[in-house]
């Protein structure tokens, strides 16, 4: 199937939405945009009623020995407007959907424990409790565990001294694997604060505000809705808006299934993906880093990455893409560890 020209967003004669009052100029997503309408509408209508209320729960998690939240308060601090997160005195609050529902997820952080309370504009349901344990596990860095990379790198010339160095390192999720992927498609080939500018737009446009006043992150659905020139019009390359919008529709249909369960392992997603357009190699490992926590993504085509690389090995310019897959290859299956802690040597603002 040719994904790319399915879900191309051309100017053809344009069908109104009336919906939401806006020209989508590409039949073809006018109709996965209508049909994702139909399928939320009742969702929408049950949770009317229940959204008029508010909700808590309490959700305590036992930290591992050495844990150290810089890495997560750095991670979600990015946006220094905290239009979706805020850093506090006792720890984090994310605004975040939560079976659907705007939600803010307060965590203190402990010396032991991460003690958390989940704000959720509606009435809780059955689905709330898992679905905010994985978002918890992903906004804590818990998915990836750094002791085997540390063990396995022990004697190395190389990542020993620096594992040592940085030992309380962990790789911090996004909320969602749809959140990581469009922020994956929103850092392509730029630096980090315009990304966030970018991030802050599109929260904007497709978010929902919880009644505190944090953003939470757009769903597939949210975001399908949005028209590309609300993108091209606010600092978004064209190529760059229609990939996510093109994500994004997909996602909501249900033609892209990003959940990996035994009918859809991880090697499938990889494959939809990149049959994607506007979503090549690196894209797919970042999403495989900050989406699924998976040990072993290749980051050689990320320049930090390659950066890093040229300054441990004392060389005075940066390796090639083939090179730094070469360099990388020798640590397997724990790669995505040391991307982390080759982004975390450069000590500066160039890593996602």
């Amino acid at each position: 199937m040719d994904w790319s020209n399915k879900h191309a967003l051309a100017t053809v004669p344009c069908a109104d939405n009336p919906a939401d009052g806006y020209t989508v100029r590409d039949p073809v997503r006018y109709k996965l945009i209508m049909a994702i309408e139909k399928k939320t509408e009742k969702k929408t209508a049950r949770k009317t009623i229940s959204q008029q209320m508010s909700s808590e729960m309490a959700i305590s998690l036992k930290l591992p020995p050495g844990y150290d939240s810089t890495d997560v308060l750095s991670f979600h601090g990015r946006d220094q407007q905290q239009l979706a997160e805020a850093i506090t005195d006792s720890g984090l609050r994310k605004g975040v959907l939560i079976d659907d529902t705007p939600a803010v997820v307060d965590i203190a952080f402990g010396k032991k424990s991460a003690d958390c309370i989940i704000h959720v504009d509606g009435a809780l349901s059955d689905a709330m409790q898992a679905q905010a344990n994985e978002v918890l596990t992903s906004l804590l860095g818990l998915r990836l565990d750094p002791r085997p990379f540390a063990a396995f790198v022990m004697s190395d010339p190389l990542f020993g001294p620096l594992t040592k160095k940085q030992k309380s390192l962990r790789i911090v999720q996004s909320s969602s694997i749809f959140e990581a992927l469009t922020w994956a498609v929103m850092g392509q080939q730029i630096n980090v604060s315009f990304a966030v500018s970018l991030r802050r737009t599109f929260i904007e446009l497709a978010g929902r505000r919880h009644s505190n006043g944090l953003w939470c992150y757009p769903s597939p659905a949210d975001a399908a809705r949005v028209p590309l020139e609300a993108l091209t019009t606010r600092q978004y390359s064209r190529s760059k808006a229609e990939t996510i919008l093109r994500l994004a529709t997909m996602v909501a249909s249900g033609e892209l299934d990003l959940v990996e369960h035994p009918s859809n392992p991880i090697e499938s997603i990889c494959a939809a993906l990149l049959a994607v357009k506007g979503i090549g190699p690196w894209t797919v490992n970042y999403a495989l880093l900050r989406g699924f926590g998976h040990a072993d993504c290749s980051l050689h085509g990320d320049v930090a990455v390659r950066t890093a690389i040229g300054k441990l090995c004392g060389h005075a310019v940066r390796p090639d893409m083939p090179a730094a897959e070469e360099f990388l290859r020798r640590y397997s299956p724990h790669r995505t560890m040391a991307a982390a802690h080759l982004w975390a040597s450069l000590k500066v603002e160039s890593a996602y």
